[in-house]
């Protein structure tokens, strides 16, 4: 396999974008012919996905300068990515596609370094993330991204004025495809809307009537869907279904393909089983190339400042035609996740123990089986269970003193919240502030902790 790096006008473009001053370049923009290799050592960016578009956004990223990657995903190979998942060969099924996308890449990519992290995103701990210069996502789930998403907001810190402190932004490049349909985003939390500013842009999952599902299926969605919503919970009392875990949906198949005979209906499969229980549109290589290409752009524009970056909404449509447009959304100041922070005031008796059952009351929270750090310390950890075992003793202490008896602090809570009678992971900041010790906030929402 040829290097393509090798080539010595391959970087000249790339070069010359990075070494020419302009007019709507960044305000920190300095042009420099070894600005490439600089960004190269020192910048690190972290891919989260490496399917259709995973795979476009590691070439790209490789092929704009960046050295050092690291990419996570928690799914095998399987031969329905291969028309698509240009990284993947047949011999590849089975395999892991964060190892194999980053082993293809660094052989035809001389000098870039990836690594790839086999695991869920949940499984990494949140410091993981903070390591990362600028963090693009290539993800197909609407949970995925609010859980990175509300963990790079976690790290932003506002000063007295509620304004957020820049070495704090983490910045987000987040690309998505639909078929022929595609969009890139820029999120600088505290400057740009983040995920959940905007999260009505997406469309409300299509649900089917139980009457359909029970006694009148008529495709092979429906027999899918039985065997999802309503066989599982018959069989599994009490289990929660696990959409990635590869035995759960083996067994959804193998349902739905007997109530589709029952029925007399064709059209199961498996992929087609992945596809109606995770809501996945089937991918096309075309439309991941173009919304990869205009992520790895706006992440070198992030890095560089060699021009300003995108306002902030990109969309594609090439059902007919060709058809662009750019948005700029507004903030919502109000959020929950970008913000400064809900505000919790607290006496300086209430445990953690207190303050952890609170948050799962909380009207705008509601967080259940909460963790929660305090300026990268771990006060109580629900898992694992050898750092359950180590912060459990923290439960009946005051949460003032193990906070170091500071009137005010941030606090990071992670734990799981449920919307719409589903259950994600999401991370939540929180200001708390103690009664007594503070002054100047009695006119502030707060939340009593008594």
């Amino acid at each position: 396999m040829a290097d393509v790096s090798s080539d010595p006008g391959r970087w000249r473009d790339v070069d010359k974008l990075l070494a020419r001053p302009g007019n709507i370049v960044g305000q920190d923009f300095e042009p420099s012919p070894t600005l490439r290799e600089d960004i190269g050592e020192i910048a690190r960016v972290l891919v989260v996905g490496a399917g259709g578009l995973g795979c476009e956004l590691l070439k790209d990223l490789a092929l704009s300068g960046f050295k050092n990657i690291d990419v996570i995903d928690m799914d095998t190979i399987e031969v329905s990515n291969l028309n698509r998942q240009f990284l993947f060969r047949l011999q590849d099924v089975g395999k892991s596609k964060a190892e194999v996308a980053a082993e293809r890449v660094m052989k035809r990519i001389s000098g870039v370094n990836i690594t790839p992290h086999f695991c869920r995103i949940e499984d990494k701990d949140i410091d993981f993330y903070n390591d990362f210069n600028i963090i693009v996502l290539g993800l197909d789930s609407i949970d995925a991204r609010s859980y990175i998403n509300s963990v790079a907001c976690g790290f932003l810190e506002y000063d007295t004025d509620d304004k957020p402190l820049p070495e704090t932004i983490k910045p987000i490049v987040d690309g998505g495809t639909e078929g022929f349909k595609g969009h890139a985003r820029v999120i600088l939390p505290g400057r740009t809307p983040c995920f959940e500013c905007n999260i009505w842009l997406f469309p409300p999952q299509v649900k089917f009537p139980l009457c359909t599902l029970a006694e009148t299926p008529r495709t092979a969605a429906h027999c899918i869907e039985y065997a999802h919503l309503i066989k599982w919970g018959e069989v599994h009392h009490g289990k929660d279904f696990d959409a990635d875990d590869p035995e759960h949906m083996q067994w959804v198949y193998s349902q739905a393909l007997k109530r589709a005979e029952l029925f007399g209906i064709t059209g199961v499969t498996y992929s087609l089983t992945q596809g109606v229980v995770k809501n996945i549109i089937p991918a096309i290589a075309s439309t991941n190339a173009i919304i990869s290409a205009a992520c790895a752009l706006e992440a070198l524009k992030i890095v560089s400042g060699c021009s300003k970056t995108l306002c902030n909404y990109f969309t594609y449509n090439g059902t007919e035609g060709t058809h662009i447009k750019v948005t700029d959304f507004v903030r919502d100041t109000d959020c929950l996740v970008c913000g400064p922070g809900t505000l919790v005031e607290l006496d300086t008796s209430t445990t953690l123990l207190q303050f952890i059952i609170l948050l799962g009351e909380h009207p705008n929270i509601h967080l259940s089986k909460a963790s929660v750090t305090c300026r990268g310390k771990n006060l109580y950890m629900q898992s694992p269970p050898v750092l359950e075992e180590m912060t459990r003793s923290n439960l009946q202490l005051p949460l003032f003193d193990l906070m170091g008896k500071v009137a005010k602090d941030v606090i990071h809570a992670s734990g799981t919240s449920e919307k719409n009678d589903k259950k994600t992971s999401c991370l939540r900041k929180l200001r708390v502030v103690f009664k007594g010790v503070a002054d100047g906030i009695t006119s502030m929402d707060t939340t009593d902790g008594s």
